[in-house]
This record gives structure tokens, C-alpha cells and sequence, in this order.
């Protein structure tokens, strides 16, 4: 099928303005700030050596930094910023997406700024500064009028580089609430769907092309006293910008935003919020690939209205519990103590997804294992990979302690990755997801947790405290509860995980919901 025919491409087109758009905006509030900070200190610090090591660095450090921790690490620091100003001074803001972004990747931006404004300030000529001063030019007059002209294409340079260091590391941004070309990598990762893999990576790549050249043609226009290309290459870059903010503000703003996890069971489940209110003429949009401590805190402040998480993931990991309580007793301990921060418990979806230790059937019956405790005497020969959150969340240590496991080797997987990976004999055990369709699919067996060191995983349903009063948003939702059972999410997660346009979370939503709404 050519990509014209495919409908993917259709959709992965259709998100381009919304995702382009984003994307510019926070690349450039990002670049923008980086030189508004890096550019003035750089000046200061030329003739200071000491401040000039220090400056250099710092941003030095900063650059050791992974990008997606950088941007992480901002969220909950600007959280309790917000909450510190609402308490004292009355007023708050959000810390979720922008923000955070901008404020991560201006940190990123300031290297290369700074390395290539003290770089070429240093190199002026000194002939060239004393005829300056001969001329009765005072220090200012011969910064502003000297050495910032000479050095200007060495500093172009530096914010090339700075530009596409940004355009780049802000792909990392979805996982913060940060719409972006990420968004399309995030997601099509998440789905296996390679399409918008494919169109992300081109998207951002051609976008720091684009961006680099224009910035090339305005250094080139300044190396050579060109006018007119300066003038060319400033006004590519402005009408860049013009053109991704029609879009953005000739669309409605939409009065719901549904929130959704990093992996897929999360991703339909959000389409399917979305499509139910809608369908109920409540305009929503999504924010998909988010982090489970980002996604919790963003609907306690409001930033998103609803969304589906699970009951044990909330008792171990967001309020620490070390018990394992009955499913009923569980669930309402949790709708007691959501509702002391004003979030609505308001029901469960009726299935379970829960953590499951798993292997290769055939494997687990030519080894005698069923069940976690058959491992014992095993797992030292063994390798387990988990998701990326499984090794440090408190599930995990349960399980050691209750069955006193030690593996030979522990990895982290992207979640669809590991199925795959234990299937073909790359790893011997994944702790995989009770829900999941790619079980079946791998003829994997979920072993038996005897000792109940695993919590109860019911699917809930969350609504932020500005929507607990909203009944025009739980008349939407209402068909949905208890309508999910465990074998309808396991066939839509086997179906979104396919590689074809009827595995788009938007579509397995529809058939999702056609195989509930007719009950």
C-alpha cells in the first residue's frame, strides 16, 4: 500500500499543525529565554576568568543531564512552586507542559550561546579595541559598536547549534504535558505504530533543518555585510512562526482534556473518553504519554479533567501503602482518601490490569513453574526486564520479600518490547500486564502470585476537583462503568497493537465501544 493510500499517514498528517505548532512555540520561548540569560551573562563574564570557568562549567554539567530528566525534574519543583505562591501570595500557575519545557530546554540552549559569545569576543583584534579607544569610544560604545559586530557571526554559530539542540531534545517533552513532534514518537512506540515513528523523526528533523538554514543564511548575511540575506533569513523564521500559530488559534479551545499513560491499554482508553464525550457534544482533547506521578499531579491542580488509573498502582506507588488490602476494602480506603484532595473516585471500568510476573507457556510447563513461588530455586539462573517503572516501584520490592527473589540479571524494556523479548528467549521472565493481548498473542502464561504480594489493579475512573460537581461530564461517562470486561481489553490491546489503520487508538476505541454500548 503507498503512503497515500494509507490511512495512517492521513491521521498522522491531520495531528501536523496542532503538533508543529506546539512544538515551534516552545522551541522558540525556549531559545529566546536561553539567550536573553546566556547572552548578557557572556558579555559580563569575557573578562572575568573566574566567572568564565564557572558559567562554561555549569551549562557543562547541565549538558550531562538526559534530556527527559531534565524536562521531569522540572514539573514537580514548579508544582510546589505554584502551591508555594498560592498559599503566600494568592495567585497560582500551571506547572504542567509549557512551562517546565520552556524552562528545561533554555537551560539546554545556554552551552553553545555562551561558548560562542565568549569564543568570539575573546577573538576581536586587540588592535582593533585600542584604535576603538583612540577614538575617544567608551567601553559600551565599543561593545555595542565593535566587538559585538565582530564577533556576531562566531555567536550566529552558537545559536545554530542551540537551535537544534532545542528543536531536537523537545520531543522529549510529551511524557511533561508538552504537546509536540513527540507526541507522534510517543505514541507510535507506544501502538507499534512505525508510521508515526517514522513521521515524527522526519517532522522534528526537517524542522532543525529548516530552522538551521535560515539561521545559516542570517550568519551569512552578517559574515558578508549582507542586508538583504539577513533580512531573508529573519523573515523565514518569523513567517515559520506565523504559520504554526494560525492554526492553533483558528482552532476552539477544547473544554475537556483527557489524560492518558505511557502505554497503549492507555492510550484507547483515553480515545475512548474523548469519543464519549464528544459523542455527548462536550468538545475534548487528549494528553497521552504522561508519566504516572506527572498524570496524578496534573489532575489534582486541574490541568487535566479525567482519566483512568488503577487502584493498586494509586495504594502502592501515589499514597505508599505497604498492605495489601481486599479489592472492596481497597478501593474504598482510595475513594476516601482521594476525596480529602477534592479528586472523584467516580468508578470502575471492570476489568483489572494488574502486574503479573510472565513466561513463555511451553517454557513454564517444561520447568514445573506456575506460580511466583515456583521461581525461587530458579531465579538466580534467570533474567526478568520490566517497564521502565516496574524495578523501582514498591510492587516490585513486595514481590522480592514475599518470595525472596534474587534474578541473575534485571533490564528495562519498552512495555510492548518485552513480550517480544521473552518470547524469543532474550530474557526468561517480564513482568508484563494481566490485561495485555500480546499474552495470548506470545502464548505467554501470567504466573500465579500465591502470596498476594501484588495489589488489586482495578481500571477507575478519576476526575479532577473542578469537574467533581460536573454531572454534564458523568452523564458522559456513566455507560462506560462496569462495561469493560477482561477479555474485551485484552482483544482492543491486541488490536492497538497491530501495524495496520484499524490499530489506531481512535479506532479500537469505536470498536471498543461498539462491543459495550449495544449491552
Amino acid at each position: 500500500m503507498s503512503p497515500s493510500a494509507d490511512p495512517r499517514w492521513s491521521e498522522a498528517f491531520s495531528h501536523l499543525p496542532d503538533y508543529l505548532g506546539s512544538h515551534v512555540r516552545v522551541s522558540v520561548s525556549a531559545l529566546a529565554l536561553g539567550l536573553l540569560i546566556s547572552l548578557p551573562l557572556a558579555i559580563v563574564a569575557r573578562n572575568r576568568p573566574v566567572l568564565r570557568t564557572a558559567l562554561l562549567g555549569l551549562a557543562s554539567i547541565v549538558q550531562t543531564v538526559p534530556g527527559l530528566a531534565l524536562l521531569a525534574l522540572f514539573y514537580p519543583l514548579l508544582l510546589a512552586l505554584a502551591a508555594l505562591t498560592a498559599a503566600w501570595l494568592g495567585f497560582s500557575f500551571s506547572a504542567f507542559g509549557f512551562l517546565p519545557a520552556v524552562l528545561a530546554l533554555a537551560l539546554y540552549s545556554m552551552l553553545p550561546v555562551l561558548r560562542n559569545t565568549i569564543t568570539g569576543l575573546s577573538g576581536v583584534d586587540p588592535a582593533v579595541l585600542e584604535a576603538a579607544q583612540g577614538v575617544g569610544m567608551t567601553p559600551r560604545q565599543s561593545l555595542t559598536m565593535v566587538e559585538l559586530p565582530l564577533a556576531l557571526p562566531v555567536m550566529m554559530a552558537g545559536i545554530r547549534t542551540a537551535a537544534v539542540w532545542v528543536i531536537g531534545t523537545a520531543t522529549l517533552s510529551t511524557p511533561i504535558g508538552q504537546t509536540s513532534l513527540g507526541n507522534y514518537i510517543f505514541a507510535g512506540l507506544q501502538t507499534q505504530n512505525w508510521v508515526f515513528v517514522l513521521f515524527g523523526c522526519f517532522a522534528a528533523a526537517v524542522l532543525a533543518l529548516v530552522v538551521d538554514q535560515l539561521l545559516a543564511l542570517i550568519e551569512n548575511g552578517l559574515r558578508n555585510r549582507s542586508r538583504a540575506r539577513t533580512a531573508l533569513g529573519g523573515l523565514g523564521i518569523a513567517a515559520l512562526i506565523a504559520a504554526t500559530l494560525v492554526p492553533s488559534i483558528a482552532r476552539p479551545h477544547a473544554r475537556y482534556v483527557v489524560g492518558a499513560k505511557t502505554f497503549t491499554e492507555q492510550y484507547v482508553l483515553s480515545a475512548l473518553i474523548a469519543q464519549r464525550l464528544q459523542a455527548a457534544e462536550l468538545s475534548a482533547t487528549t494528553r497521552a504519554g504522561l508519566g504516572s506521578n506527572v498524570i496524578f499531579d496534573a489532575l489534582a491542580s486541574g490541568d487535566i479533567d479525567v482519566y483512568v488509573d488503577y487502584s493498586g498502582t494509586l495504594w502502592a506507588n501515589q499514597f505508599h501503602h505497604t498492605d495489601i488490602r481486599p479489592r472492596a476494602e481497597l478501593l474504598g480506603e482510595l475513594k476516601t482518601t482521594l476525596a480529602k484532595q477534592n479528586i472523584t473516585l467516580f468508578g470502575e471500568l471492570g476489568f483489572e490490569n494488574a502486574y503479573a510476573l510472565v513466561m513463555p507457556r511451553k517454557r513454564a510447563d517444561e520447568l514445573g513453574i506456575h506460580s511466583v513461588a515456583d521461581l525461587g530455586s530458579r531465579a538466580a539462573t534467570m533474567s526478568i526486564a520490566g517497564d521502565y517503572e516496574f524495578f523501582s516501584r514498591p510492587e516490585w520490592a513486595g514481590i522480592q520479600k514475599a518470595y525472596g527473589l534474587t534474578f541473575r540479571a534485571q533490564r528495562q524494556m519498552q512495555p510492548d518490547f518485552m513480550y517480544a523479548a521473552v518470547a524469543s528467549g532474550e530474557v526468561d521472565v517480564i513482568a508484563g500486564y494481566t490485561s495485555d493481548g500480546l499474552i495470548a498473542k506470545y502464548d505467554l502464561v501470567a504466573l500465579v502470585d500465591d502470596r498476594h504480594a501484588i495489589p488489586p489493579y482495578d481500571a477507575i475512573v478519576l476526575l479532577s476537583p473542578k469537574r467533581r460537581d460536573d454531572e454534564a461530564l458523568k452523564a458522559a461517562l456513566r455507560p462506560l462503568l462496569g462495561r469493560i470486561d477482561i477479555a474485551e481489553m485484552r482483544e482492543a490491546n491486541l488490536r492497538a497493537s497491530g501495524n495496520d489503520a484499524s490499530s489506531s487508538p481512535d479506532a479500537v476505541a469505536r470498536w471498543l465501544w461498539e462491543k459495550i454500548g449495544i449491552r
